[in-house]
């Protein structure tokens, strides 16, 4: 039978952990602002980039990464010896649906964070490497050949499902991998209407001097 008290709070420090809201600090500190009313008015490492700088958004990358892969790995593993009627596996993965839950709709910033890209990112970089590989390919190609964060994230997004069956992962992880996936998904309807319209913002990285 589940512990349940360890399996709430591990639940609970899942979700603390994703909802640390990187971008919004990264912004007041920085700039002064709130990272929720500029840009795209997402609460993610793309906006800080476009609204605070190179190296601000890098930090702010990482961060929302370490932040999925601390769940399903330092947490989980400190976490398990009490919760041990459940798959561990299975249990890792829940985690890292959380902390992505919680970076999506942090407390800190009245449920109004990112797309929860990154942390899905370090969930699976924890989880199932072998399939994030060629999702990050993908995300690079389409990425580098159109300059569009949000259509690379979500092809990338729903690539990883797919790879996930092809490379026969257990069905657990493919379907919180859905759970995931489709939230995020959904998170970014707003740039899927402005892809659809040609009004997308694109990013540039690496512009060339004319």
């Amino acid at each position: 039978m589940i512990f349940v008290p360890a399996f709430v709070i591990s639940t609970f420090l899942a979700y603390i952990i994703g909802s640390f809201p990187t971008s919004f600090i990264m912004a007041r500190m920085l700039k002064g602002i709130d990272i929720r009313d500029v840009g795209s008015g997402n609460a993610g490492a793309t906006n800080v980039l476009r609204a605070v700088g190179k190296l601000p958004a890098l930090i702010t990358l990482i961060v929302d990464i370490a932040k999925g892969i601390l769940a399903v790995t330092v947490l989980a593993d400190l976490t398990y010896p009490y919760i041990e009627s459940l798959d561990y596996d299975f249990y890792r993965s829940f985690l890292g649906l959380v902390a992505v839950c919680g970076h999506i709709w942090p407390v800190w910033l009245k449920f109004k964070g990112g797309k929860g890209v990154a942390t899905t990112l370090g969930v699976a970089i924890g989880l199932a490497p072998l399939v994030l590989l060629p999702c990050i390919v993908i995300w690079l190609i389409i990425f580098f050949t159109t300059n569009y964060v949000s259509l690379a994230s979500i092809v990338a997004l729903m690539a990883f499902p797919v790879l996930a069956i092809a490379l026969i992962q257990p069905l657990y992880l493919v379907l919180i991998s859905v759970v995931i996936c489709s939230i995020s998904i959904f998170k970014h309807k707003e740039n899927i209407k402005r892809l659809l319209k040609g009004q997308e913002n694109k990013t540039v990285l690496f512009k060339s001097k004319s």
